[in-house]
């Protein structure tokens, strides 16, 4: 079957192992210095392990691959330690996958595992990017409001909605942003939007990271681009975007300097 399903780079891949312990199911191993997946049936295709490689050579891709089995995973997990029990079914909550967390919750059930607390403290797994937090105010609140004005200079923004061929990209300063970026940094127009081509995806929800790669570059390709701004969230996951941003130069076969910016969970610049 046709499914979603982790890719490792080779030539990318240090072998750092930082994605084997970022995978509760036990999919990932380092064998002959690289990463690799050891079974298709452990491999959820969620990405939890995208976010904890340093050098972006991990992917999610849709090829042919064999079911995945929450019964084998959970056989394969009862042999390591409690906690990575929890953090698997933490894992699969954060994800909204129910269906396996119940069939994960059978399995302990019939072979008499205790089933832990996993709903506290859900982002355990490593979902840094889901934690859920109350963030503190600025008591700016206090204050009169300040009337701004937009910067926004283009429509659509959304990468998926947009033409790569648009007149406004054409010797254009882009800024490419994760989705919440501008959320958080409360002034996001007057630092970063002012004079630039705004462009926005997530490379954690998204599902055509392929087909982004491939309308950036031929954006890369047939416009003459001056610039390139990111910012983009301190969770791991996040920093995906600056690895989507790098393999389309390499495939567009552009050299443009980028200046990387990050935005922390409080709303500063990093």
């Amino acid at each position: 079957m046709k499914r979603e399903i982790i890719r490792i780079d080779e030539e990318k891949c240090t072998g750092c192992g930082s994605c084997v312990s970022g995978c509760p199911e036990g999919a990932l191993q380092v064998i002959d210095g690289k990463a690799r997946v050891t079974n298709d049936l452990f491999c959820d295709g969620l990405g939890a392990c995208i976010g904890e490689c340093p050098e972006g050579a991990i992917e999610v891709e849709t090829r042919e691959a064999e079911p995945y089995d929450e019964y084998k995973v959970m056989e394969n997990i009862a042999k390591a330690e409690p906690d990575a029990i929890k953090a698997h079914l933490q894992h699969l909550q954060e994800h909204g996958q129910e269906k396996l967390v119940n069939e994960a919750i059978d399995f302990l059930k019939e072979n008499n595992i205790e089933i832990p607390d996993y709903e506290e403290n859900r982002s355990a797994c490593g979902c840094a990017g889901s934690m859920t937090l109350t963030l503190p105010k600025s008591g700016s609140q206090a204050h009169e409001p300040v009337m701004l004005t937009s910067e926004l200079g283009n429509w659509p923004i959304q990468l998926k909605l947009l033409n790569p061929n648009a007149p406004y990209l054409k010797n254009a300063n882009l800024l490419l942003t994760a989705d919440c970026a501008p959320f958080a940094y409360a002034n996001f127009h007057q630092r970063f939007l002012k004079d630039k081509v705004l462009i926005i995806f997530c490379p954690k929800l998204d599902k055509t990271i392929n087909e982004y790669v491939d309308k950036l570059t031929e954006i890369f390709q047939t416009q003459d681009i001056k610039s390139i701004s990111i910012v983009h969230m301190e969770v791991p996951c996040c920093s995906g975007i600056e690895m989507i941003v790098q393999r389309t130069l390499e495939k567009a076969q552009k050299t443009i300097i980028i200046k990387d910016y990050t935005i922390s969970i409080n709303g500063e610049l990093i």
